[in-house]
């Protein structure tokens, strides 16, 4: 019963979209939810890094950053085997499981590689350099460059090796234009 109305909810979302920019969106829409799982589980990532850096791990932002991600990353496994990729995969979850974690350790090493290299090389810490500037080099190498090199390598290689195969989990509800618009599960 509360499928159907979010359904219908979400129906009428996107029938108020221009038809131009509805068929996009639709055609995109893999694409869309993963970036709104990201944009989530940058949020989770931002939310502890610092609150992890700027507390008990303040001499340790490497850690802190690691310990962040791998939060932030269970966050968005759970949500994009649900939400974003829920039509895809067909392996068996341990396996499914296994894989994105993999992927997820590779993404976690392309997205601390840019605070290692502020930090260590370029020497973009106190005393070194002010505390403003640290801190908007440890922003800007880990939050932005590393978090948007790990998402390109992520959503290739999701798509690629860990939810390979579309429509393989049948029953799926899905937001398409049907033939008959009485099929709720077009």
């Amino acid at each position: 019963m509360r499928r159907s109305r979010v359904l219908r909810i979400a129906k009428a979302v996107v029938a108020r979209v221009p038809e131009p920019l509805r068929a996009l969106a639709l055609k995109h829409r893999e694409l869309l939810k993963f970036l709104v799982v990201g944009g989530t589980a940058f949020l989770v990532d931002n939310a502890l890094f610092y609150g992890l850096k700027l507390t008990v791990l303040e001499p340790k932002p490497v850690t802190a950053k690691i310990i962040a991600v791998l939060v932030a990353t269970i966050v968005s496994y759970v949500l994009n085997r649900e939400w974003s990729f829920r039509t895809r995969g067909g392996r068996e979850r341990r396996h499914e499981a296994a894989l994105f974690f993999l992927v997820s350790g590779v993404g976690l090493v392309l997205s601390s590689a840019p605070l290692w290299i502020s930090r260590y090389v370029f020497r973009l810490e106190t005393p070194e350099v002010s505390l403003v500037t640290q801190e908007i080099a440890d922003f800007l190498s880990a939050q932005i460059i590393g978090t948007l090199v790990a998402m390109v390598f992520r959503f290739w290689a999701l798509r690629k090796w860990v939810f390979p195969d579309e429509q393989a989990r049948p029953g799926r509800v899905r937001l398409v234009p049907a033939a008959d618009s009485t099929d709720e599960a077009a």
